[in-house]
């Protein structure tokens, strides 16, 4: 699916994602490396939009990649108003301490009731002691 993006749209939903990761959830005895990732959704646009799903792709150190898909973000799909901003926090599990994930949004214009696609530009996961 690739959508165009709405005329109106072009270039003003934007992505930033802030990640961490979590000491305190982790074992890395087991193979255990949690991150928390805070994702800030900014619709710059004079349309409210609507993010309906949700695409990831995590590789991990290992090479090894894991795609997610679903609906929405943390069991929303929520409304982003002209000039507004959504922000949640999720988390991912890796079994070493470096990663990269990135993705899309499937979002609607509301007003026209067009899908389009909002990517996700590659962040790191990294834990203690490894480069940045």
């Amino acid at each position: 699916m690739n959508p165009m993006l709405p005329e109106a749209l072009q270039g003003q939903v934007k992505v930033e994602v802030d990640p961490e990761f979590r000491e305190e959830e982790s074992a890395p005895t087991e193979g255990r490396y949690v991150f928390s990732y805070t994702v800030t959704v900014h619709n710059a646009s004079r349309h409210s939009i609507q993010l309906m799903a949700r695409h990831w792709k995590i590789t991990q150190g290992s090479g090894k990649v894991q795609e997610v898909r679903g609906k929405g973000v943390v069991g929303q799909q929520p409304m982003i108003g002209p000039g507004q901003q959504f922000r949640y926090t999720s988390r991912a599990i890796l079994d070493g301490p470096v990663g990269v994930m990135e993705g899309d949004y499937t979002c609607v214009d509301t007003a026209s009731q067009r899908p389009f696609e909002v990517s996700i530009a590659p962040f790191r996961l990294a834990g203690p002691n490894q480069v940045h």
